[in-house]
């Protein structure tokens, strides 16, 4: 598969990725390279990358942190920042994140705060990831379960999209990182859309090219806004409730935490039925989309209770402006809106639609 041009770097696939990442060290000659990855990647992951890797004679130093968005906290970071200090990373050094979503988050922004910035390169290894949250130059850790409340926007030196790294995925994880493509679809192309919620109609072998498409959607968008003033916010669609919903159940201990892909799901369904009540989303799109989703993600139960909390935690949100909850939501499929207010009480009648 031909790579995709960023705005600053390249998102390089499979046997390229090795290629490009080779020719870059050779090239620039890091004065030390290191590798963050968290406790599976580096059972799973890291032996089969570092075989790849040709390092020559420059020392890689391999760092590894607990798995979990629990752990994408400041803590974390702190420990990170603490062993580069020790191990004398300086500021030609170069950081490789290669894990899921909470890694590339991380290790992102631990990059781009290190002695004010050292470069950095993304190897996800999850389909959320390689999708969504190592492209476009979004790195931060949570404030607490709130997410992404701390972070930068600053792309890597490139993107390394190794697909057979997903042969070790557990199933949900494949899951919620299907939760973003579904995404892509609804804000910018109604046929991808269709063609992933009859994934009956394809084999294994189709994959690599939905993953592309995706990433290609993403790069679309952020390239036409990287600081997201404008059009990037539409990636946000189902994700002002999605992560209420997710900080939310993780903070309570009551509640089995839900995956980002999961909560996004809830989202993306309840702001679909936002979209009918605002921006005249048909009733059929609406069924159409829900089913949609629900192909794939089993319905989560939600009390009153529950979502009187979830509400509250919306006075979070990163796109708010001046204490007003502002919503992406969908005129049609592919034509999203941004920056819908929506009254409480309609937040409440979506999810009585969810539950129903």
């Amino acid at each position: 598969m031909d790579s995709i041009s960023t705005k600053n770097a390249v998102v390089y696939f499979n046997s390229e990725v090795y290629t490009a990442l080779n020719d870059y060290i050779k090239t620039v000659q890091p004065s030390k390279i290191f590798v963050l990855v968290d406790s599976n990647t580096h059972d799973y992951c890291l032996p089969k990358f570092l075989q790849r890797v040709e390092s020559g004679e420059i020392a890689v130093e391999v760092m590894e942190m607990p798995n979990g968005e629990e752990h994408k906290s400041i803590d974390i970071c702190t420990g990170v920042w603490e062993a580069l200090s020790e191990y004398n990373a300086d500021r030609k050094s170069l950081l490789i994140n290669l894990g899921g979503g909470v890694v590339t988050d991380l290790g992102g922004f631990v990059a781009s705060t290190y002695m004010r910035g050292i470069s950095y390169i993304n190897i996800p290894t999850s389909l959320l990831a390689m999708v969504d949250a190592s492209v476009g130059g979004k790195t931060g850790v949570d404030l607490g379960t709130l997410k992404n409340q701390v972070g930068v926007i600053n792309e890597g030196e490139m993107v390394g999209v190794d697909t057979s790294f997903l042969d070790s995925l557990p199933q949900n994880e494949m899951v919620s990182g299907f939760a973003e493509m579904l995404k892509h679809g609804l804000i910018y192309d109604e046929s991808y859309w269709n063609t992933l919620t009859h994934l009956e109609n394809l084999d294994i072998s189709d994959l690599d090219r939905l993953i592309y498409d995706s990433i290609d959607i993403k790069n679309k968008v952020v390239t036409s806004d990287p600081t997201e003033k404008g059009l990037r916010k539409i990636l946000n669609f189902g994700h002002t409730l999605g992560h209420a919903i997710e900080s939310y159940f993780l903070e309570n201990a009551d509640k089995t935490p839900l995956l980002h892909g999961e909560a996004i799901a809830i989202g993306m369904i309840l702001e679909t039925y936002l979209s009918t009540k605002m921006c005249g989303l048909s009733q059929n799109h609406l069924e159409t989309i829900t089913n949609g989703i629900l192909k794939t993600f089993s319905k989560v139960t939600i009390t009153k209770a529950d979502q009187e909390h979830i509400i509250e935690l919306l006075k979070y949100d990163k796109k708010n402006s001046h204490g007003v909850v502002k919503f992406v939501l969908l005129e049609a499929i592919g034509k999203p809106k941004l920056d819908c207010v929506v009254s409480n009480a309609l937040i409440f009648e979506a999810f009585d639609y969810y539950a129903r």
